[in-house]
């Protein structure tokens, strides 16, 4: 038995012996392995000039554990596609890693690809335009015209125009000016004494979103000319929104073209709040889509030279979703008839921080001049109480930037079903809701990009890592109708071998507990059943 004099420092200041030590290297190694398991974010596909081929760009990050942050890096893959039962993917050698840019976004040819670098100090934001095989471009935006650029996937909202001339996005606005002050108080500008003994002020207090927004100023619209490398922010827009989510309309031959965003505003009628508070994962925001007027004669307006909210400049704001409390993910169909969207009208009017979304469709006029009085169809309703093993109601968080199968009226997007993650498609015009991801998975599923009317999808489980899936549609049966094979993808990721035999090792199952005895003032919907994971010990 030893004793106090027979142990090591060390192991007094711990409290614990050799072996205890040598227990606790082993499980900390071990987590690190576990945190080190790669996550597919995204993915991009474009159109390759062979037959049957295409080629992927996938977005992949690393939790750098001891560091706190996350590694993100770029692997290509080229795909060539067989038959239903076939296909390959030969993948690069070695993965790229973006060390700086907080967003990558390809333009709609695929000929383009702009990396934002937000700045860091008083560093400019940095914006670079890359071409197949060289830099073509870089614009330097300096703190004066907008703070760092929202690449969160909420606010976030970069899209190119159908020409690939025009960039929009949402951004911090400038930051205001801060009053000086020295012994005897406020000291006016251009004051002898400016530089003798004075201090600057932090100005008017000003609430911000919270959570992962927390000390960003208010997100405001932008515009980028590729060309002549000019930016500047949209006139028009009240400053009493947040913007974000924004995307173009569809071209017209019209003198003018029109941005729709996402709005969020403390004043909504009588929702009228008093604090900002959180909005990431707060689905009761209330919310709407907005359309402003971006005149080609003069594509933007310098934000410098447009410090008010005229009557004129307002005029060019309209609201188009007039009555619904809530608005979101606007996607334009691939025809540019019809604008749909999502909507957490349910949580709003409840205050539930999440509950069953709604997808909406407006058609949009074929002039291309937005109305305030368009009527907004109800594509897929509320589901206020679904019978047992049928569609539960939309519970989807995003949708990917072009998320339409070849015939420009079915969606596709993941959506909660219960204790998972699965596919849907949609058809906008029908409204019929398709679960397309296996029946029989206990798997999580996600779509990451779609490849003509195939499907790039990630899945995974509390047993399982990231498993690239490839969806290809089975026959020439009508979308709603077919059937989808899912093939698994040779993964590129190589996770380490204790890892993989742990998780092998492991099982779990989705048990449906009843409720038990039910009082007689319980709605149907709360009589059912629910779900939870099991994870036996």
């Amino acid at each position: 038995m030893a004793t106090p004099g027979d142990l090591s420092v060390k192991e007094m200041l711990l409290g614990v012996d050799s072996t205890v030590e040598e227990e606790y290297a082993s499980q900390s190694k071990l987590l690190r392995e576990f945190t080190d398991i790669p996550n597919i974010d995204k993915a991009w596909i474009f159109k390759s000039d062979e037959d049957n081929a295409s080629q992927a760009m996938f977005s992949i990050s690393q939790t750098n554990l001891l560091a706190n942050k996350k590694r993100t890096h770029i692997l290509s893959s080229h795909i060539s596609t067989k038959s239903n039962d076939s296909m390959s993917f030969q993948w690069a050698p070695f993965p790229v890693e973006i060390t700086s840019a907080s967003a990558i976004i390809p333009s709609p040819s695929g000929s383009k690809l702009l990396v934002i670098k937000n700045q860091e100090n008083d560093s400019p934001t940095l914006f670079e335009i890359w071409g197949p095989s060289q830099l073509q471009k870089e614009i330097h935006v300096p703190k004066s015209v907008h703070g760092s650029v929202f690449a969160d996937g909420w606010f976030e909202g970069i899209s190119w125009d159908s020409n690939e001339t025009l960039i929009a996005y949402v951004a911090e606005e400038q930051s205001p000016a801060k009053p000086t002050f020295d012994d005897l108080g406020y000291l006016k500008e251009g004051s002898p004494k400016k530089d003798c003994g004075s201090w600057k002020g932090q100005g008017d207090w000003e609430d911000d979103w919270g959570e992962t927004y927390s000390g960003k100023r208010q997100p405001a619209l932008f515009v980028i000319d590729v060309v002549s490398g000019s930016v500047h922010g949209v006139k028009g827009i009240s400053k009493s929104l947040s913007v974000g989510q924004v995307i173009w309309a569809p071209t017209t031959k019209s003198s003018h073209r029109y941005l729709i965003f996402v709005g969020w505003s403390l004043d909504f009628g009588s929702r009228q709040a008093v604090r900002k508070l959180g909005i990431k994962y707060c689905y009761n925001r209330p919310c709407a889509l907005y359309a402003v007027r971006v005149p080609l004669a003069e594509s933007v307006v310098d934000v410098q030279k447009d410090k008010g909210d005229s009557s004129e400049d307002l005029a060019a704001l309209v609201k188009l979703t007039e009555g619904i409390s809530s608005a979101f993910f606007p996607r334009f169909s691939p025809d540019g008839r019809s604008l749909v969207f999502l909507s957490a009208r349910s949580a709003v009017d409840t205050g539930a921080h999440w509950a069953t979304n709604s997808l909406h469709r407006i058609d949009w006029p074929a002039d291309g001049n937005p109305q305030s009085a368009i009527n907004a169809v109800d594509v897929v309703p509320v589901t206020m109480s679904a019978d047992d093993g049928c569609f539960p109601g939309l519970y989807s968080s995003n949708f990917i930037s072009e998320p339409w199968l070849s015939d420009g009226r079915t969606m596709i997007f993941s959506s909660i079903w219960r204790s998972t993650q699965v596919i849907l498609s949609v058809d906008v015009l029908s409204g019929n809701v398709t679960r397309i991801s296996p029946a029989d998975s206990l798997s999580s599923w996600d779509v990451l990009a779609l490849d003509g009317d195939k499907i790039l999808s990630v899945s995974s489980s509390p047993i399982e890592p990231p498993q690239i899936k490839y969806g290809v549609p089975v026959g020439h049966t009508s979308v709603q109708s077919r059937l989808w094979n899912w093939l698994n993808v040779p993964n590129p990721i190589k996770n380490p071998e204790k890892v993989c035999s742990l998780l092998a090792s492991l099982q779990f199952s989705v048990l449906k507990i009843p409720i038990g005895e039910a009082p007689e003032n319980l709605t149907k919907g709360k009589e059912l059943p629910f779900s939870s994971a099991l994870h036996p010990c």
